[in-house]
């Protein structure tokens, strides 16, 4: 890069303000092309598909944190000489989006069947058309560098094409199978459940035992579902449970329905848990299906599709949840309840998109094989081909893998994938790819069902990129190098696309790495739900903060694997760190900065410069190691501190000094270079605001094709190193003397520096002056006060004359003030400290923190007490 000339330079407002400024940088960088991906370029690829946000969704606080992290990596990749494709997209959401339009024509008295499947199937793509896809706007206000050219949507025609040539394959390979099983079923959305897409939780309920049969004969059963025994068909015991041993091989009364059930024997039955019987319902349970299958018992189901009792009698026609009681109240009169519990806590199983409890429920469904696809997704982490980072959440991952149910893929919607299965007039079944015909004639029906949405949602890596076509997109960008997720999702979605796209992509992973970040919590650590009021809109945050100083508390706070807590005041102080950097580098210009290559030698530069670039060159090599290892925070936190401790409030106020001295070419050119540097290091982290200032810096096109900073320790200088934190530590001390003594920050007094340690540093006595405010002694000079700082070649001797520049009376006031609040603290720690039941009580790292709090106030006594004694006496 060459030296860059004023008028080149875009002139830059008096502060930075957001609003103004994101939206037209943005566009600006879609319209230039950045973000789109060349599948025929030379360059090596880096590619990451976005996990694709429903259809039906909004920018959450999960989003943006994910989002901002995929856009570190691809924009710290593309300036690295990456091919980058990051590429976007919506998934159909098959339930999620159903409910919706459901709700919509609710409005206006209609169900979807008043429509009919083809019309309600339009009326959602116009749902889609109008309202869908909201989020993809706030991608671009987030600042997400995607490939908008290559945007996909799980329903498009060449996603589709991909999701029914993997239905066919698996199919044709035994792997896709229908059966009747048991599966989760939500009443409320009327269509099966996968285990994934049911969330437990601890509900109050009863435990309800009951005595079957009657007399010696008589079996005692417990059960918090007594709707079900409506459908029981045999009571089971343990084989070698000696209480029941008499009892096996007959059979029992089942109450209130006159049938008779067999009492039977299984090693399922947990002898030490209740009474040790249990009762055997088969549709209706998973663990009595296998039961059933065992003992080839009848599996009659006693509900509808709305859980709704279907056996004939006094309980048909109520819901599950008034037939409990109702029947609970029957047996009670009949005095067959032997007792009862309540409150009774129990895991149970909710829909994940509507809350509705779920009701276990044999019915005739579309499964996959999973075994031989989840073994393979298991060795390619096994045998490193797929890196998951952090590395402790393996275990989580193969416990998932190594023990996965067959999957139920089919789903009674009418939005979404249809399978493509069709069924004769004869009992035939024809599995139909996508460049076959399908077979017509009459008594020819295909399957009313659509697939899961994780079905679609798991070919993503490979649909996005034109699979099952050898597409240009695909040789290039396939395997993806990094999925970017949250931890929560290991199972639902990246179990799949491994098992996917080994199977589609010929035994390559479908990505080399996997990060996982944690989720975002509140400021006291609790999960972010509506019902507590403490969820956060990133929205917001962009509206108040903008868009830079939300990426960068959210990058700051992410560490792999770990949740975030999240308050609004980390928010605003990355708005500060933002302000901080615009007024720094307008500074920088203001006083001549320029970029120009390459810079002097070392032996023209101060020891103030040597010290900055050494840093600097410290800084690029920890920043890059720690982005290679997906350690955000980490590597932001070093940017952070580097930027405010070290450059700004260090090497800006050195400057000042070198500049208006002899040394103010060089100094404005090592100025240039660093803030040059760390525009481009802080670039993918804070795009706008970086883009605005480094072309203002350099004149440059933009920092989004700017290259990477390497490393550059040619200037490192260990001797220039030590004496700047001599200089630093002098500076500080004198400094927090000063406010020791009341001085107001910008009050300059005269003051005599002198010492064994002070010529090593004397150089520097110029800076030291200007930043501590001491003025050179004049005649008659008396010094009033004085501070004795320790360094590595000596003690400095300063003598300072405050006479006239404290206001004795106020700074006794405010010292006896502080005097008094230390005092009171050190009288409630050494309290606590002295109860000694409160010691036997309190956690021991409570008790550690009362004691440096303790230690603190006695401290603060002493120094205050100190400072009030040297005070002139009236």
């Amino acid at each position: 890069m060459t030296e860059n000339a004023p008028d080149q330079q875009p002139a830059l407002p008096a502060a930075w303000n957001p609003a103004d400024e994101e939206a037209a940088l943005y566009q600006r960088w879609v319209d230039a092309g950045y973000f789109t991906a060349d599948a025929g370029s030379d360059k090596p690829p880096f590619t990451i598909v976005l996990p694709p946000p429903n259809v039906t969704g909004s920018l959450h606080m999960g989003h943006a944190l994910n989002h901002t992290l995929m856009d570190v990596m691809t924009r710290r990749r593309r300036m690295q000489g990456y091919e980058v494709l990051w590429l976007p997209g919506m998934d159909h959401a098959g339930i999620a989006t159903q409910n919706v339009v459901e709700r919509e024509l609710a409005k206006s008295g209609k169900s979807r069947h008043d429509l009919g499947r083809e019309k309600f199937v339009e009326r959602v793509w116009e749902w889609k058309a109008e309202y869908g896809g909201k989020i993809l706007g706030q991608m671009r206000r987030l600042g997400d560098g995607v490939d908008w050219s290559r945007e996909r949507f799980t329903m498009d025609e060449g996603l589709s094409r991909a999701v029914q040539t993997m239905f066919k394959r698996l199919y044709d390979d035994g792997l896709i199978y229908r059966a009747e099983r048991i599966i989760n079923w939500c009443p409320r959305c009327l269509t099966a459940l996968s285990d994934i897409e049911v969330e437990h939780s601890e509900d109050e309920g009863e435990l309800v035992s009951i005595r079957y049969g009657d007399g010696d004969n008589s079996i005692v059963v417990a059960t918090t579902r007594a709707e079900t025994m409506l459908g029981d068909t045999a009571v089971a015991v343990h084989p070698d449970d000696e209480r029941y041993q008499h009892l096996v091989g007959t059979e029992v009364e089942l109450p209130l329905t006159g049938r008779r059930i067999p009492v039977i024997a299984d090693e399922h039955v947990d002898p030490e848990f209740g009474t040790g019987a249990v009762k055997v319902t088969p549709a209706h349970d998973p663990n009595d299906f296998e039961i059933g299958r065992r003992h080839d018992l009848p599996m009659p189901t006693i509900m509808d599709e709305r859980a709704t009792i279907t056996v004939p009698g006094p309980f048909q026609g109520l819901d599950r949840f008034e037939a409990r009681p109702a029947i609970v109240a029957a047996l009670r009169e009949q005095g067959r309840i032997v007792a009862e519990k309540r409150p009774y806590l129990h895991a149970v199983g909710h829909c994940s998109r509507c809350d509705t409890v779920v009701e276990p429920r044999l019915s005739l469904q579309w499964w996959v094989k999973v075994e031989p696809l989840a073994r393979a997704a298991g060795d390619a982490v096994r045998d490193g081909r797929t890196k998951i980072h952090p590395p402790e959440l393996e275990k989580r991952y193969f416990d998932w893998v190594d023990n996965m149910h067959d999957w139920t893929i089919s789903r009674q919607l009418w939005w979404g994938h249809r399978i493509p299965v069709w069924y004769g007039p004869n009992g035939e079944t024809v599995c139909v790819g996508p460049d076959e015909q399908p077979p017509s004639g009459e008594g020819w029906t295909q399957d009313p069902d659509v697939l899961d949405t994780w079905f679609s949602s798991g070919l993503w890596p490979l649909s996005t990129l034109g699979w099952p076509e050898e597409t240009p997109d695909l040789a290039k960008f396939y395997p993806t190098s990094v999925l970017s997720t949250g931890y929560d999702i290991l199972f639902f979605w990246v179990a799949r696309m491994m098992m996917f796209g080994l199977y589609g992509g010929g035994d390559v992973q479908p990505f080399d790495h996997v990060y996982l970040h944690g989720l975002i919590r509140d400021a006291q650590g609790k999960k972010m739900s509506k019902s507590r009021g403490n969820v956060i809109d990133p929205l917001d945050w962009m509206d108040s903060y903008g868009a830079d100083a939300t990426r960068f508390t959210l990058a700051r706070g992410a560490n792999p694997g770990s949740d975030m807590a999240l308050a609004e005041e980390w928010a605003a102080g990355s708005r500060n760190f933002c302000t901080k950097l615009w007024n720094a580098t307008k500074f920088a210009l203001m006083n001549g900065a320029t970029v120009a290559t390459p810079l002097p030698p070392a032996a023209e530069l101060t020891e103030a410069d040597r010290w900055i670039l050494g840093r600097l060159a410290s800084t690029v090599s920890e920043v890059d190691e720690l982005l290679e290892d997906f350690q955000f925070a980490k590597a932001v936190d070093r940017l952070y501190h580097f930027t405010w401790d070290e450059l700004c409030d260090w090497y800006l106020e050195l400057a000042k000094v070198q500049i208006a001295g002899e040394r103010a070419d060089s100094t404005r050119a090592v100025l240039g270079h660093v803030f040059d540097t760390v525009l481009r290091l802080l670039h993918p982290v804070i795009p706008f605001i970086t883009e605005k200032l480094w072309r203002a810096l350099t004149g440059g096109e933009s920092v989004v094709i700017a290259d990477w900073p390497k490393a550059d320790a040619s200037y490192a200088d260990a001797a220039a190193d030590a004496r700047i934190a001599d200089v630093q530590k002098l500076i500080t001390e004198i400094r927090r003397f000063r406010s020791d003594q009341g001085l107001k920050p910008g009050q300059r007094v005269a003051a005599r520096v002198n010492g064994a340690g002070f010529a090593d540093v004397s150089a520097h006595e110029e800076a030291v002056r200007a930043l501590a405010r001491l003025t050179a002694p004049e005649d008659g000079f008396t010094a009033s006060a004085s501070v004795e700082v320790s360094l590595s070649s000596g003690n400095v001797h300063v003598e300072l004359d405050l006479s006239g520049a404290v206001d004795v009376a106020a700074e006794r006031k405010r010292l006896e003030k502080d005097l008094a609040a230390a005092q009171k603290e050190l009288k409630q720690t050494e309290g606590k400290l002295g109860n000694q039941a409160f010691l036997d009580k309190a956690p021991a790292d409570v008790v550690e923190k009362i004691k440096v709090r303790r230690d603190a106030a006695a401290a603060d006594i002493e120094r205050l007490t100190a400072r009030l004694g040297s005070l002139p006496t009236a």
